[in-house]
């Protein structure tokens, strides 16, 4: 009876000691992801950060009455222009592309690609534009649809880092 009442006293000691080691890995493991998970969110936001601010830097040189800009048929797509910079726009043009690479690498959600790609477009079309006409001659349309393709790039990147839709368009506001 002794020796039963040691042999279910040890089996008992050696499930829970099981049982504590499997709980314990199991929240390490959580711990693992939730911690991985919020360092990939922080480097999604900020490639997605500085793809704003580059974009929006790309478009403000293409803006400036100095700026230098050749343009000429794409290659791919018929009826668009590629812009391209001198020595003083060739900066921005590489920092743009780097984002925009930037913003394909870390983005998980496929909406997030397509809706920075949306951005990219029109951005390229204006600079295109630029090459041809003065800052004021500039159609207005292309600047309708910047801006609502960067709205559309705001709310699935946010959607995509898990933080609350934006209540209203800041543009129609």
């Amino acid at each position: 009876m002794v020796l039963a009442s040691s042999a279910v006293t040890a089996v008992v000691a050696l499930l829970a000691v099981a049982l504590g080691g499997w709980l314990s890995t199991r929240n390490q493991d959580r711990l693992w992801q939730r911690d991985h998970e919020r360092q990939w969110r922080d480097i999604r936001l900020s490639a997605y950060t500085n793809f704003l601010s580059v974009y929006r830097q790309y478009v403000a040189f293409a803006l400036e009455p100095t700026a230098n800009i050749t343009a000429v048929p794409h290659p791919r797509v018929a009826g668009q222009m590629m812009p391209f910079f001198d020595e003083a726009g060739r900066p921005y043009k590489e920092k743009l592309e780097a984002a925009f690479t930037a913003v394909r690498l870390v983005s998980e959600q496929p909406d997030t690609v397509r809706t920075c790609i949306g951005v990219v477009t029109p951005a390229r079309q204006i600079a295109a534009a630029r090459a041809a006409h003065s800052p004021a001659e500039l159609p207005s349309d292309s600047f309708g649809e910047l801006w609502s393709a960067e709205q559309a790039f705001l709310v699935a990147a946010r959607k995509e880092l898990g933080l609350l839709p934006m209540d209203r368009d800041p543009i129609s506001a």
